[in-house]
């Protein structure tokens, strides 16, 4: 009877038992560990949208753009990147409207993390296993990073650098390491540089096509094609 109270005791407390802290998984020790047929029962990542703010908005509109770049190899949970995003995103709203901005979380969490959950109540010695099958559950997820690589980008206006950098600096004390704020050189989203991003599009070699450009392929008919129509070829 003793024996079964115990029991029961443990299985409250082993179900009571709240999330490791992040730093138990900061670094890229094990192999990439994703969610397959295999690795089944994956909780679901904390972070679902990636893109807020004005996502819809003319390639032309926000010309501006931040990006927050790691200095670390090393592991970043789903809820950081999701408290990141809430962070910049609320800064932004209040500051420069909710229409002025765009954020694109660039970092997605594939890794899978696990724990080997172990009994931490009166007389859980003689019931846990110790080290014995101690291969663990699934417990969240994480996005491995590297050096150099950007983790969340703002496009906006140039009168609004301040603001973006300012949020960018406070979604930084999420994650843990060392990042770095970069302005871009290049124009929103784009692969361009301002200067010849500028002179493609007055010549007709970039057409607007919503958030991104798209360079004209030189295929078609005459006609329909804008670079023949403006004299350019």
């Amino acid at each position: 009877q003793t024996h079964l109270v115990v029991t029961t005791l443990a299985s409250q407390e082993e179900f009571k038992m709240g999330r490791r802290p992040a730093r138990c998984y900061r670094y890229q020790k094990n192999k990439p560990y994703i969610k397959s047929r295999y690795c089944r029962g994956v909780p679901e990542s904390k972070i679902r949208i990636y893109d807020v703010g004005n996502k819809a908005a003319s390639v032309d509109l926000f010309p501006f753009v931040a990006h927050l770049v790691c200095d670390e190899k090393q592991q970043i949970s789903s809820e950081a990147l999701e408290a990141c995003r809430v962070a910049v995103n609320k800064y932004l709203t209040k500051h420069v409207g909710k229409d002025a901005y765009h954020i694109k979380v660039r970092a997605h969490p594939f890794h899978v993390l696990r724990a080997n959950k172990m009994l931490s109540c009166a007389g859980a010695d003689r019931l846990s296993s110790g080290m014995r099958h101690s291969y663990g559950k699934p417990i969240g997820v994480a996005a491995r990073v590297d050096i150099g690589q950007i983790l969340v980008s703002v496009r906006a206006k140039d009168q609004n650098e301040k603001f973006v950098i300012e949020a960018i600096r406070r979604g930084k004390f999420k994650f843990a390491g060392r990042q770095k704020i970069l302005k871009s050189l290049k124009w929103g989203f784009t692969k361009y540089p301002r200067q010849e991003y500028v002179a493609l599009r007055k010549s007709g070699d970039l057409a607007a096509d919503g958030n991104i450009v798209k360079v004209h392929n030189r295929r078609g008919l005459l006609e329909k094609s804008v670079l023949y129509q403006s004299g350019q070829e």
